[in-house]
This record gives structure tokens, C-alpha cells and sequence, in this order.
């Protein structure tokens, strides 16, 4: 027995509106898949978390939400213009975000916006670093650990509504959590 047309048609209708509602999930794990099959390590887990960490915090310096999406390719075009001159991720990174900071100043940003987010780079990159520091296996679990916590950090601002878009925050979440976990599992089982 085969199903009417027009059943087909509405479970068609809202299989591609649960889709294009959900679009920032399937971008972040796009984003995932691809961190996890270019490079697979605690460095490249440590750098998604440093870009997520500035989108986050260019959209509370600027007060405007849209701009979290756009820190993505700036902050990763910053990070390979500096492997170009030989500079670290963490350095070209961090020496933005202290920039972003005094800028949120400057233009008189919410200054509980601007602190909650400078304290989560300070946080969580900070911790990231540590991560790069330790034996291998360690790092690696520790990075991965870092980047899923800040999953957390993107599901409060995603509820709060807050800071970034909603869409960039579950697009974080969806970056974040499997990022982490294909690591673990990737160094967990390394011969």
C-alpha cells in the first residue's frame, strides 16, 4: 500500500522547514566534519575555541550581534596571515581580542557585556593554553574537554537570547560538543 500524493508532499514541506530552521546545526556540524578530517588535534581544537571565544567578544565590544558571524572569517584570516610571519594563533588572537576590549571601551560598550566575555577569553583560553602545554594525550582531552564546556557557554547565551545571534550560538553548540568529542575518540583509540 503506497502513500497518498498529498501525504508525501506535507511530510516533504516539513522535513525541509525543520531544515532551513536548523541551518546554523547542520553549519556547525559542517564546520566540525571538516576541523575533524583537516586536522584532527588539540591545536585545532585550542584555535576553534579562540575564534569562537572573539566572536563572542567582537559582538559584545561592538554591541552589535551580527558582527559574532562576521569575526569567523576575520578571525581565521587573522590566524593564517599570522602562520604566514610565523606568529601563533594564541598571539594574533589574544593581541586582537585585548584590542577588542580597549575598542568596547572606547565606544562605550555594556561594560557587563564586555567583562563576561573578556573574563570567558581570559577563562577558557587560558585553559586551552594549559592544554597545549601538556603531554600529548593530556592536551588533548584537556582541549577537547574546553572547547564542550563551551558548549555550555553557548547554550546560556543561546536561551539568554544574548551577546551573539541564536543562530550563531547553536551553530557553536553543534561546532563545539562534536569537535570535542571526534578528538577524544581520536586519541583515545591512536595506536
Amino acid at each position: 500500500m503506497s502513500t497518498p500524493p498529498a501525504m508525501d508532499a506535507r511530510s516533504s514541506t516539513r522535513i525541509t522547514s525543520l531544515i532551513l530552521r536548523r541551518w546554523p546545526a547542520a553549519v556547525g556540524l559542517l564546520g566540525a566534519a571538516f576541523a575533524a578530517i583537516a586536522s584532527p588535534d588539540r591545536e585545532t581544537v585550542v584555535i576553534a575555541l579562540f575564534v569562537a571565544l572573539a566572536c563572542y567578544l567582537a559582538a559584545a565590544a561592538f554591541e552589535v550581534r551580527w558582527v559574532a558571524w562576521a569575526t569567523i572569517p576575520i578571525a581565521s584570516a587573522l590566524v593564517v596571515a599570522g602562520a604566514l610571519v610565523g606568529i601563533q594563533p594564541w598571539f594574533v588572537l589574544g593581541g586582537a581580542s585585548i584590542l577588542l576590549v580597549i575598542l568596547g571601551l572606547v565606544l562605550g560598550a555594556s561594560r557587563t557585556a564586555l567583562a563576561a566575555q573578556a573574563l570567558a577569553m581570559v577563562a577558557y583560553g587560558g585553559a586551552g593554553l594549559i592544554a597545549l602545554t601538556l603531554d600529548s594525550l593530556i592536551g588533548a582531552i584537556l582541549a577537547s574537554l574546553i572547547l564542550m564546556a563551551h558548549g555550555v557557554w553557548d547554550v546560556i547565551h543561546y536561551r539568554r537570547n544574548a551577546v551573539v545571534p541564536r543562530s550563531l550560538a547553536e551553530a557553536c553548540i553543534f561546532l563545539d560538543v562534536p569537535l570535542g568529542l571526534v578528538l577524544i575518540i581520536l586519541v583515545l583509540n591512536a595506536p
